[in-house]
């Protein structure tokens, strides 16, 4: 599925639930959340976005933990969990999603270029994940992009109460 594909099913299951969205986005700079506003009836789901590119707004806007993002760097699976709360939180959603990683040209913090972190923020809790994709510096992000929608849905799909359903 393209990144539009899997936007429009974010949408239309989001809409069904009554549930609604916000995203905190480094590397994808906004892609996610754009990408989300580009399905007729986004209007209904999709809260805001937080474009977190530098430390400072994910510590400030986002409350990401100071010490957390001293000890391990903007690339860590805890800041991007940490991101998605945040961003429930600070636009009131339901849910949280966050994308931070390295697109390129050069490692960052000693991560290799590729190295992503997604994590998704809901009532039945917030999970990271890796990934590791390889391309240029759009691929990188295009890749990020449709992996945070891709888990958006699965989390969607199985219910966000708790329950699994």
């Amino acid at each position: 599925m393209t990144g539009e594909e899997l936007a429009s099913d974010v949408v239309a299951v989001a809409a069904r639930l009554g549930l609604t969205v916000a995203t905190a986005e480094s590397l994808t700079a906004g892609m996610v959340a754009a990408t989300l506003a580009g399905v007729p009836g986004a209007s209904s789901v999709l809260q805001g976005g937080i474009v977190a590119y530098q430390v400072s707004v994910k510590r400030n806007l986002l409350g990401v933990d100071a010490q957390l993002l001293a000890e391990a760097g903007a690339v860590d699976p805890r800041v991007a969990a940490a991101m998605a709360e945040g961003a429930r939180s600070a636009l009131s959603a339901d849910i949280g999603v966050a994308t931070t990683g390295v697109a390129g040209p050069a490692a960052h913090e000693g991560k290799p270029v590729g190295t992503v972190f997604t994590a998704i923020s809901s009532v039945s809790g917030t999970e990271a994940v890796a990934h590791h994709f390889s391309g240029g510096r759009d691929a990188i992000r295009i890749a990020s992009r449709d992996a945070a929608l891709r888990e958006l849905l699965g989390v969607l799909a199985r219910g966000t109460n708790g329950a699994q359903g």
